[in-house]
């Protein structure tokens, strides 16, 4: 058993990937949003025909994924080589003839079809995704059906002639429905839970991605000026449009060529609980819902107004916090997605903490709303407020809790990494000095307990 001076010289784990990767995302949006801002001069410059005005639309930002996935594919394709590990399940030397996988092949498209029918029937019988921001996202999942369904018969042929098991869990559940062959019932479950993950998360992204983008493309720069709660607020917008953007790619590019496949969404019943509570229609937190913790309350540019360096510095603060969750979703390149398991990270902001997010995101909260500063003066509302504000961060506790119990059974190197993290975290082992602190001493736990 190694002491803990060898655990602390131990290397670091290696991650699944690379830091790069999300910075070529993140170079391809920032190159799509100078084009749309300067898309009148573009136009007028090449003679090109159409309105001369700023793309800020919403199929604008929804091209931005596109920007943002190009250059993140090749850069993994061309330099990583993910295509070629082991973890993708493909083996490109050996492929078969398509007349021996065109039976699994059927099966599988059977299976992945009624997927797809079952996924466009809950969107159809739940009103809350034709209402606002949500029927935007419907507009685009409605029209991208056809070829979705045209393009998955080529790409599952072709995927199976080199995959060395391509009875995955689509074909499980093809073949459940077919009834022809036997079948396996977790691997229907895995992979019904993956393509839940995929149809909730997916239309949430897509319906918010226009609001941010198109406030990115339509500011103006001059009215700036040295105010440092518009810049502040302008740079945490931006913030906000990379973690959009790119978690909107993490959710599409699930292919597994890419090695970005689902390879198992939570299978804790608490991981689901924890996860949705935090996003609509389930959202607990917010104006109006069971967990609101900004009644009476006001913005931290109206707490500080009249002095300028705490303005700067205040607002500084949380730049920071929002790029370091920003930092957090883009070092997941094509990966980022709630309640799955797609590899291990290790690198970016996971060199310091497990849950660099959750940890800036509530950080943020409490920063940016003040609970403890009440317009009315009431003691109560103070109670309220960082009461239910502690209530949420302790449902992101909860939530980060179920997502290392998830990844712990799924990969040792998660294991490995929470040890070097307990040892080496800047953060993280500061954190676990603290508990074992403040918290009593006890024996170790006997196999019975």
């Amino acid at each position: 058993m190694m002491s803990a001076p060898e655990a602390s010289a131990a290397p670091r784990p290696q991650s699944d990937v690379s830091s790069a990767v999300g910075l070529m995302g993140v170079a391809g949006l920032f190159l799509w949003v100078l084009v749309c801002r300067n898309w009148p001069t573009i136009v007028d410059a090449f003679g090109i025909p159409g309105p001369r005005a700023v793309l800020d639309g919403p199929y604008a930002a929804l091209c931005g994924v596109l920007a943002a996935s190009l250059p993140m594919v090749l850069w993994s394709v061309l330099h990583d080589k993910v295509h070629r590990r082991p973890s993708t399940g493909i083996d490109w030397d050996r492929p078969r003839a398509l007349s021996e996988v065109a039976d699994v092949s059927i099966t599988k498209l059977a299976g992945l079809w009624a997927t797809w029918a079952l996924i466009g029937f809950l969107y159809c019988v739940a009103r809350y995704y034709w209402s606002g921001n949500y029927l935007f996202a419907m507009e685009v999942l409605g029209f991208a059906i056809v070829p979705m369904f045209v393009l998955s018969i080529p790409y599952v042929l072709w995927l199976d002639r080199v995959l060395v098991n391509p009875r995955d869990g689509a074909w499980h559940f093809g073949a459940m429905l077919i009834g022809r062959e036997a079948y396996d019932r977790e691997e229907v479950w895995k992979h019904l839970r993956a393509w839940a993950v995929k149809g909730f998360f997916t239309a949430f992204m897509v319906s918010i991605l226009p609001g941010l983008f198109g406030e990115i493309v339509r500011v103006d720069f001059s009215t700036l000026g040295s105010d440092p709660v518009a810049i502040a607020r302008l740079a945490i917008s931006l913030m906000f449009l990379l973690d959009v953007q790119i978690g909107t790619v993490g959710y599409i590019m699930t292919l597994k060529p890419l090695d970005a496949q689902i390879r198992s969404a939570n299978p804790f019943l608490a991981g689901w609980l924890a996860a949705l509570l935090c996003y609509p229609p389930f959202v607990m937190m917010g104006t109006g819902a069971l967990l609101t913790y900004e009644v009476n309350t006001q913005d931290w540019s109206v707490w500080f107004a009249g002095n300028n360096a705490l303005l700067w510095a205040w607002g500084g603060l949380l730049v920071v916090l929002t790029a370091i969750y920003g930092w957090a979703t883009v070092i997941f390149g094509l990966r980022f997605s709630n309640l799955t398991y797609r590899g291990v990270l290790t690198n970016g902001p996971y060199a310091f903490t497990r849950h660099p997010a959750y940890l800036s995101k509530n950080l943020f909260w409490w920063c940016s709303t003040l609970p403890f500063f009440v317009t009315s003066n009431s003691l109560t509302d103070v109670v309220r407020n960082c009461f239910f504000l502690a209530v949420t961060n302790a449902i992101y506790f909860w939530r980060a809790k179920t997502e290392e119990a998830h990844l712990s059974l799924e990969d040792p190197k998660y294991v490995e990494y929470s040890k070097w993290m307990e040892q080496n975290g800047l953060i993280t082992s500061a954190i676990k000095r603290l508990g074992q602190r403040v918290r009593p001493q006890r024996g170790a736990l006997q196999p019975a307990e």
